[in-house]
């Protein structure tokens, strides 16, 4: 790869800024200052600028706790978009939600920019799964238990797989559900077979990574590449 590409990639710069950090001599090749931006980089190589170690990323994968108002999608003329919420940080990249959340719901949202990556997670037949958590206006039956274990059939006469609810409050107006495919309004058609009406849903987890806790609603971080392999589990 040229340097300079590697330089907008890494430094999110245009490649006229990547020109002028090179003028300066503000790039370094191996600890060496390097001007050329038509130098061919080797996988051995490392880049720095001011002294600060590039890493080049493919792709950007991002945990984001959705607020409530917030809508998943990457542009929107009306409402804030969870892109939105990332700014400017990543100008290079063409980020998008990984699945999404509804307007009023909470959570984990994956923002990225490798859609392969995406396609392969929200595959059906990959059932990778969802966890949330639900706040019912109506006690957790056991009938609701048992339909969500064989798989309900919605009012439209769709059929769904076959999903796991638990209560998490003595009331049974508090539980976990556990999905592993994706139908619109999913969880509140659901529990609408049954009558019971969602007062509050929020994502907990992808595959077999939980949200940051540590995370406040609206903020967001980048994932390892351990973290990215945890939500295909």
């Amino acid at each position: 790869m040229r340097l300079d590409k590697y330089l907008a990639e890494t430094a999110q710069c245009t490649r006229s800024e990547a020109k002028v950090l090179l003028s300066k001599g503000r790039v370094q090749v191996n600890g060496a200052v390097c001007k050329k931006g038509d130098t061919q980089l080797k996988e051995s190589d490392t880049v720095a600028v001011d002294g600060k170690a590039l890493n080049y990323q493919q792709f950007v994968y991002l945990m984001l706790n959705k607020p409530e108002g917030v809508v998943s999608a990457s542009t929107d003329k009306r409402d804030t978009t969870v892109v939105d919420l990332v700014g400017d940080a990543y100008p290079r990249r063409q980020l998008f939600p990984a699945g999404r959340l509804d307007k009023t719901s909470t959570g984990f949202v994956l923002l990225t920019d490798d859609g392969t990556f995406a396609h392969e997670i929200l595959a059906p037949k990959r059932h990778v799964s969802k966890t949330y958590t639900v706040v019912l206006d109506t006690p957790l039956t056991e009938e609701m238990r048992t339909g969500f274990a064989a798989g309900v059939t919605l009012a439209d006469g769709t059929a769904l797989s076959p999903a796991e609810v638990t209560a998490l409050s003595a009331d049974g107006l508090t539980v976990r559900v556990v999905l592993r495919q994706g139908v619109y309004h999913q969880i509140k058609r659901m529990f609408g077979v049954y009558g019971a009406g969602v007062n509050g849903l929020h994502r907990d987890a992808i595959g077999g990574l939980a949200l940051d806790a540590a995370l406040a609603p609206g903020q967001w971080r980048e994932l390892s590449a351990e973290e990215v392999s945890k939500i295909t589990i």
